[in-house]
């Protein structure tokens, strides 16, 4: 879009959900719309107004770049939690930007080349973390910043513009009443609803079951003057399989309620669509059933409502629980019995259950021994530091690995490992990894996703609940429970996390491997043969280093290169 007077220019990704509030603001202030209700046009006259500090008052999803024609001067943002992509990269004298990594695989001007790092890091998070792409020539800006290029002196500038932190303990609401603490909650968690809900095509709502997802249906049913379409998917393996939840919650509300099974077909036939085409691997499997049910979801409706954000701002994930545990481990029993203890876990039966009790001992111990700021990060790893060694036969260290993840812990100011975790995982892992993932799979559908826990005001209620609300005793997403209490059944407020996984365990052995792959990225093939053997005899657990190679082998970004 562009203005009447022709001097500003924009091209805009994604959503302002406070659009109307800003465009009264700035009407009276004196700026003249052409349009109704474009929140494009509000982006045009609020930079006019607030130059680069505009990025600060969106309420939104949004990657943008406006071309400023009279100081011949780019900018750029992208939104706090990094829901929309924006790549951009630098050769010579050409400036290039844009939402997928092929705007530079496919430059005449761009010779792209893998790039280690990153692909080491890959191996270690299963993602790859701002601002590094798996190019050496391309970078991502990250969630919250925003970018000026100005073709005089050919200057970059980049800045940060907003980041999740912790409030301050003075800052916290240590005396206000849970019961208060509750109804806001839930005030602003309904307001955020509404918000997502305006739309000028159809609506519906992911809904999985659990916590987040059913509040939003409820939430959103409770709004809406029609009936609502919810979407879920299943499996046959009922470790997996979260329908009955989702089925109860849908009955509740009067949903007309769809479901799709998800099995070892769907995934060899959607893996393949899917991972063909994402412009930078990652391996989370959990984009599989992302990506089929965001397929099934816009065959019926255009915008779908999200639950993501919710285990990261309210402590929903195992990890949280374990922390005290872990802490124990570190300090206080020595070096030689944890590492007896990760042997003798080794031992154990595998089990092709969903987050099963050996599973969990395995991952907890493998994640102790680097320091607090790796237990994170390492108890979701789909490779160890030495495994990964061993795979690219490069000396690796956990130190250098993590070294993102260990920066934010490190950087909390808060002591608490409750509030450190969370700022690790809202500031991390939800950016490059969850929005990532969502958004790719939904958009390669047509389909527009929004989260609905990440709204302003909602995220700046949660930067100031102590941890003690988040995480009470060993109740998880505690002061979230009580908000929903009535809204929702107790059987579903307490029912047991199972996470949006699949059966990669089994299902792993039944892949197409690309052989080829392996000598491209230059890595040690008799290594991974030997875990495939094992995996295959179950004599270890290595689905997770087996389902990177499945991945890899069908990442066109690495492929292409070879």
């Amino acid at each position: 879009m562009i203005t009447v007077e022709r001097d500003l220019v924009v091209v805009f990704n994604g959503e302002i959900y406070n659009h109307a509030e800003l465009r009264l603001e700035l009407e009276q202030r004196g700026h003249i719309f052409q349009s109704d209700h474009s929140d494009t046009e509000v982006l045009l006259h609020g930079f006019r107004e607030w130059g680069e500090t505009l990025p600060e008052r969106l309420n939104g999803m949004f990657a943008f770049a406006l071309w400023d024609v009279r100081c011949k001067s780019l900018f750029l943002a992208r939104d706090r939690f990094g829901e929309k992509p924006l790549f951009w990269g630098l050769s010579g004298d050409l400036f290039c930007f844009g939402s997928e990594l092929s705007v530079f695989s496919n430059h005449s001007r761009f010779v792209t080349s893998l790039d280690r790092k990153s692909l080491k890091k890959l191996l270690a998070y299963g993602f790859i973390p701002a601002p590094s792409t798996i190019y050496t020539e391309c970078n991502k800006l990250p969630a919250g910043h925003w970018m000026w290029v100005r073709e005089e002196g050919r200057k970059i500038q980049q800045s940060c513009y907003w980041s999740y932190q912790i409030a301050p303990r003075d800052e916290q609401f240590t005396n206000t009443s849970e019961e208060a603490l509750a109804i806001e909650l839930r005030e602003l968690l309904t307001q955020s609803v509404s918000r997502r809900m305006v739309s000028d095509v159809p609506l519906g709502v992911f809904l999985s079951g659990g916590i987040d997802s059913s509040a939003i249906a409820v939430l959103a049913a409770s709004l809406s003057d029609r009936p609502l379409d919810t979407f879920s998917m299943g499996f046959r393996e009922a470790s997996y399989d979260e329908r009955e939840f989702a089925k109860i919650v849908a009955k509740q509300i009067g949903s007309n309620h769809h479901e799709q099974i998800v099995d070892l077909e769907v995934l060899k036939s959607v893996g393949q669509e899917v991972l063909t085409r994402l412009d930078e691997p990652m391996s989370d499997p959990s984009i599989i059933p992302t990506y089929a049910l965001s397929r099934m979801t816009a065959s019926k409706v255009k915008v779908a409502l999200s639950g993501d954000g919710g285990d990261e701002l309210f402590a929903g994930y195992d990890t949280f629980a374990a922390l005290k545990i872990a802490r124990i481990f570190e300090n206080y029993i020595p070096e030689s019995v944890r590492k007896g203890a990760a042997s003798l876990a080794g031992l154990l039966p595998r089990s092709s259950n969903n987050v099963s009790l050996e599973f969990k001992i395995r991952r907890a111990l493998g994640g102790i021994g680097h320091g607090s700021g790796c237990w994170n990060p390492l108890w979701m790893a789909p490779l160890y530091p030495d495994m990964i060694a061993d795979l690219l036969g490069e000396e690796t260290h956990a130190e250098e690995l993590y070294e993102d993840a260990i920066r934010h812990w490190d950087g909390c100011a808060s002591t608490d490992l409750v509030d450190r975790s969370s700022e690790y995982f809202v500031r991390f892992y939800l950016q490059d990894d969850i929005l990532t993932k969502v958004d790719r799979a939904a958009m390669l559908n047509s389909l527009e996703t929004r989260a609905v826990f990440l709204d302003n005001d909602l995220v700046e209620f949660c930067r100031k609940l102590p941890a003690k609300l988040k995480l009470k005793g060993s109740e998880r997403k505690y002061i979230l429970k009580r908000a929903l209490q009535g809204e929702l059944p107790d059987e579903i407020l307490y029912r047991k996390k199972k996470g949006f996984g699949i059966p990669v365990v089994d299902w792993v052995n039944e892949l197409p491997m690309n052989d080829a792959v392996l000598a491209t990225i230059g890595a040690n093939e008799s290594a991974m043969r030997e875990w495939q053997k094992l995996h295959w005899d179950k004599k270890g657990d290595y689905r997770f280093a087996l389902w990177q190679w499945y991945v890899l082998g069908l990442s066109p970004s690495v492929v292409s290169v070879s």
